[in-house]
């Protein structure tokens, strides 16, 4: 009786633990599917009262005016693409360099190092904005890419990450690649590189999804038009007398799908490396 009892018990709360996650997860779902349909609506109707989830008057007119109207919506999807793509590879190569030789590597003061580095947390990016803009500006850099990427290309949290991989590998490896006469780049990159590769990924996804979605610097840094990334682009829909719902729902809904791609693909790693990463090390 008792263990029927308890069984029931268990059973219980797993079953109102899973009916408060859906909620949850209904809740945090509810503005993109609102997102969704709004791209699908004309203007007149985003704010109809009721709402309607599903357009009495569907149209794509919405999805043809972003992408071949007035505003290259395509070329700040090419911007944002390349400006992503190189600070994710630049990252994942200084991040995978310096988390190496903060695990493996034995110097004079490493934790004392590491431990100003990883401070540098502490210090709110807008307060590095304005000698950040007077330099870049010296070297004659603002209002081009090279302003966005070079600040990209290095990230405290992702060095943190591989070095907390690294750590996880055995010491014995870096012991017998040194007797075969490897050296430490050699070592990094054909010895413990494929031994980590769920730290990559994982590194790979936050900073794709972080600078794809970045907004503060490219507004600061860049002035022309022709430049602009898709947060910026966004913007153009908005104006002084009003924003269109509609065409802003859309263009964020074409800017999630790289997201989603992304994400879908790879959450295994991803899920994988973050909780190896706080767990181990």
């Amino acid at each position: 009786m008792a263990k029927a009892w308890t069984h029931a018990r268990q059973s219980g709360l797993k079953g109102l633990n899973t009916a408060v996650m859906i909620a949850f997860s209904i809740i945090m779902i509810l503005p993109f599917l609102w997102m969704l349909s709004t791209s699908f609506k004309l203007p007149i109707d985003v704010f109809k009262y009721p709402m309607e989830w599903i357009p009495s008057r569907f149209t794509w007119d919405n999805y043809r005016e972003v992408w071949t109207g007035k505003y290259p919506f395509y070329l700040y999807y090419l911007n944002s693409l390349k400006l992503t793509s190189i600070t994710v590879i630049g990252t994942l190569a200084t991040s995978s360099l310096a988390g190496y030789a903060f695990a493996k590597i034995e110097f004079r003061g490493k934790e004392f190092l590491f431990l100003v580095y990883l401070a540098t947390l502490m210090i709110p990016n807008q307060i590095l904005l304005i000698p950040r803009y007077i330099l870049f500006d010296w070297l004659h850099l603002v209002n081009t890419h090279w302003a966005i990427i070079l600040p990209g290309l290095t990230n405290v949290v992702s060095t943190f990450l591989m070095r907390q991989f690294y750590r996880t590998v055995p010491g014995e490896y870096l012991e017998a690649a040194k007797l075969d006469g490897a050296g430490h780049l050699y070592i990094w990159l054909r010895v413990f590189t494929p031994l980590v590769k769920p730290a990559f990924v994982t590194v790979i996804i936050l900073n794709f999804i972080w600078h794809w979605n970045e907004f503060e610097s490219p507004l600061i840094f860049l002035h022309d038009k022709s430049l602009y990334t898709i947060p910026l682009g966004i913007t153009n829909y908005t104006d002084e007398f009003g924003t269109n719902y509609s065409l802003v729902s859309t263009a964020a809904f074409c800017a999630l799908i790289p997201m989603l791609v992304v994400y879908l693909i790879c959450q295994k790693w991803i899920i994988e490396g973050i909780a190896s990463s706080g767990l181990k090390g």
